[in-house]
């Protein structure tokens, strides 16, 4: 297991000494993840964050009339699980699926919280990425309610713009909260303008 990347990713916020690293190798899991296979599903307990390698994922929840709903897409060097259970340990709502075949690295809860009590950076580390988290996820929140459809999309291209050739229109119209029908729509109108 290489893991390289992930100690290149940490030490964006702070390095790591060897202790730290020999550590963190030793609690990690890499796992190979086929196109459209599922890191979780609805009703199963979220038992790892899973750090990007490489590949695409997303992270979403369908609704009782089938609709699918994105709440993350993360690609490398990025981050899922759902949190909530997660940290809770109780059954998830979420579905985490490849969008493409996959290497990620992962961690358990206990291992995670071993690591927070020995390394203290550890602790610091992944307070700020759930903070960063957390603005982004207020950010879309207000987005989704104050602006409209064509606003979202043109952030979403902004914001993910090496997401856009990776993923289908229909993964996107369904993160910003709309039809495929009318992200057509809205794609025709702002090539025309």
């Amino acid at each position: 297991m290489n893991i390289t990347q992930i100690i290149e990713h940490f030490s964006n916020y702070t390095p790591l000494n060897s202790e730290e690293i020999e550590c963190l190798e030793s609690k990690l899991t890499e796992r190979k993840v086929k196109r459209r296979q599922f890191i979780l599903q609805e009703g199963d307990v979220c038992k790892h964050i899973s750090f990007v390698v490489s590949g695409c994922f997303k992270m979403y929840k369908v609704d009782t009339k089938g609709t699918e709903h994105n709440l993350q897409f993360s690609i490398e060097n990025g981050w899922i699980a759902d949190l909530g259970s997660f940290h809770s340990e109780k059954p998830s709502e979420l579905y985490i699926e490849a969008l493409e075949a996959s290497t990620i690295l992962q961690i358990t809860r206990p291992d995670l919280i071993l690591l927070y009590t020995n390394f203290p950076k550890f602790d610091r580390i992944f307070r700020v990425l759930i903070e960063n988290a957390f603005v982004s996820l207020q950010k879309r929140v207000l987005q989704n309610i104050s602006s409209t459809a064509e606003e979202r999309y043109l952030d979403f291209l902004k914001t993910y713009p090496s997401l856009f050739n990776r993923i289908s229109n229909v993964q996107i119209a369904a993160y910003i909260g709309v039809t495929p029908e009318f992200l057509s729509k809205i794609r025709k109108n702002i090539t025309t303008k």
